[in-house]
Formats: C-alpha cells, structure tokens, sequence
C-alpha cells in the first residue's frame, strides 16, 4: 500500500507536473521548427544548390525489382536528405533554447544585481536618534 502513496505523492509533486507540461510543449514548438524548416529554410537553400530538393536525397544500395511471382520489390535506399533535414531541425532547436536560456539567465543576474536596501542601522544608533530628536524639541 504504501508503494501506492509514494508514487500518488510524486506523481501529484509541482515537478512532475510542470515536466509534463514542458513535453507537451515541446512537442507542438517542434512541430513549428519542422514547418519552419521544411517550408521556409530548405526551399530557398535547395534552388542555391541548384533546384536540389532534400526529401529527394537518396543513395539506391539496391534497385527495385520484380520477383519471380511477379510482386513488386522495393529499391532499398538510404535517405540522407531526410537525415541533413533533421540535423537543421536540430540544430534551430539547439540554438533557440540556448538563447531562451541565455535570457533567462541574464534576467536572473540582473535581479540579483539590483542594489539591497541599506542595512538597518543597529539598535544603539536608532536610540541615539530618538535621544537626540527629544532634546532637539
């Protein structure tokens, strides 16, 4: 039972939550850096390599073919563009979160740079100011 209440604990725990949420996220700020990518960065970038289309990338290590039977047997292909497609991906990914933590860090800083409020001045010197304002009087 208590196995249970410990994992209802750490499951309802600000942390997990918040996890949980940072994935969901993540997961649609993917989507937008795959469409930023795809539609506006690999467009432009194929016709300065010379109309090239990088969903199109492929090296045949085997050709299609047909079988004895007469079925259709597919061309065995590696798809480097798609893999130099997600290596952009990434690499906005990588370069967007470096920056949003770089600001965040830099906004940390500058709260723990604003000057404190001076010090309290000790006890004996408030005495001798309210002695003095009495005698002023």
């Amino acid at each position: 039972m208590s196995l249970i209440k410990e994992f209802k604990e750490f499951a309802v725990k600000g942390n997990v939550i918040d996890l949980a949420v940072a994935v969901i996220i993540a997961g649609a700020f993917g989507k937008i850096v795959s469409s930023f990518v795809n539609d506006i960065i690999m467009p432009p970038l194929g016709v300065l390599l010379g109309g090239v289309d990088f969903k199109d990338l492929v090296f045949i290590v085997q050709e299609a073919t047909v079988s004895a039977a007469g079925e259709e047997i597919e061309a065995v292909t590696l798809n480097y563009g798609n893999f130099i497609q997600n290596v952009v991906d990434f690499l906005i990914i990588a370069f967007v979160i470096f920056m949003a933590i770089k600001g965040i860090n830099s906004a940390k800083k500058k709260k723990e740079e604003a000057p404190a409020a001076p010090p309290a001045p000790p006890k004996s010197e408030v005495l001798l100011e309210e002695i003095r304002d009495l005698l002023k009087k």
